[in-house]
C-alpha cells in the first residue's frame, strides 16, 4: 500500500477529493517543549523559584497570586528549616579526647550539647547510650555525644558512671552523676523528661512519667491496704456482742 504521506501527484489528487486525510505536519519537539514550559510558568510562576528568587520577583506577580505565593513561600521555608535541622545532628556520636574543646566549648551559638561519659561493659551505661541514640534522632537540633570516661577525663572513677553533662554555648548547665541519671529500670520518657528540664530539648511530654508511675503504684498500694483491712475486719471476732 502506498504511503499516504508521500509527496506524489496521485496522493495530491486523492487529498483534493477528500479520499485520504491531509498530510501530517511534522512536529517540532523543541517548539512544543518551549510552549509547555511557558504554559506552566504562566500558571504557577512562583514554583520555578527558590526563596531568594521569590523575593527578587515579587513585584512581577499580580494581586491574584499573592495568597498562593505566600503559602508556597511558607511551604518552601518550612522545608528548608526541616532540612537544616535534620542535617545538623540527628545521631549519638563518639567524642575523641582531643575534640573536647572543638565539639563542646566551641559547639556554636544557641547549640545545646548532651555528653554521656560511659565505660563499655557497664549495663547502665549501655542503657543510657541506647536511649540517647533514640533521643538524638527525635531531637536533631541538639548535639548528642558520648565518650569513654577515662579517655575524655583521665582517671575518672567508675563509681560516678554513668555521667551526663549538659552544655549550652560551651557552658555547663546541668549534670547527672551515677544514680541521678536513673535506675536500671529507667524508661526512655523519664530520661527525655530529665533532659527537657535542663533545657537541652523541647519535649511534648506534659508531665513527669516517673511521677505518673509513682502515682499508679501508690494507688495500687492503697487499694491493697484497704482490701487487707476489710478482710481483717470480716475475720475479727465480734467482742462487743459476745456474751460472757
Amino acid at each position: 500500500m502506498q504511503d499516504p504521506n508521500e509527496d506524489t501527484e496521485w496522493n495530491d489528487a486523492l487529498r483534493s477529493f477528500g479520499i485520504i486525510p491531509p498530510k501530517e505536519t511534522p512536529k517540532d519537539e523543541v517548539e512544543e517543549m518551549v510552549l509547555r514550559l511557558q504554559e506552566e510558568a504562566k500558571i504557577k510562576p512562583y514554583e520555578w523559584k527558590d526563596l531568594a528568587g521569590l523575593k527578587e520577583a515579587e513585584d512581577e506577580f499580580d494581586e491574584e497570586d499573592e495568597r498562593a505565593i505566600e503559602m508556597y513561600r511558607r511551604k518552601r521555608l518550612a522545608e528548608w528549616q526541616a532540612l537544616q535541622r535534620k542535617s545538623k545532628f540527628g545521631e549519638l556520636t563518639e567524642l575523641q579526647g582531643d575534640e573536647y574543646v572543638k565539639q563542646i566549648t566551641y559547639a556554636g551559638d544557641e547549640i545545646w550539647v548532651i555528653l554521656h561519659l560511659y565505660r563499655p561493659g557497664i549495663p547502665m551505661c549501655m542503657l543510657i547510650n541506647h536511649q540517647l541514640s533514640q533521643l538524638a534522632k527525635k531531637y536533631p537540633e541538639t548535639k548528642f555525644m558520648k565518650a569513654i570516661a577515662n579517655i575524655c577525663i583521665p582517671n575518672y572513677p567508675d563509681k560516678y558512671l554513668p555521667t551526663i553533662f549538659v552544655y549550652f554555648e560551651g557552658q555547663m548547665k546541668a549534670r547527672f552523676i551515677g544514680l541521678e541519671c536513673g535506675t536500671p529500670d529507667l524508661k526512655l520518657e523519664e530520661l527525655e523528661w530529665k533532659l527537657a528540664n535542663s533545657g537541652a530539648i523541647k519535649t511534648h511530654l506534659e508531665e513527669n512519667p516517673k511521677k505518673k508511675l509513682e502515682d499508679v503504684m501508690a494507688s495500687s498500694v492503697r487499694d491493697c491496704s484497704v482490701h487487707y483491712s476489710n478482710k481483717n475486719d470480716e475475720n475479727k471476732p465480734d467482742i462487743d456482742n459476745k456474751s460472757y
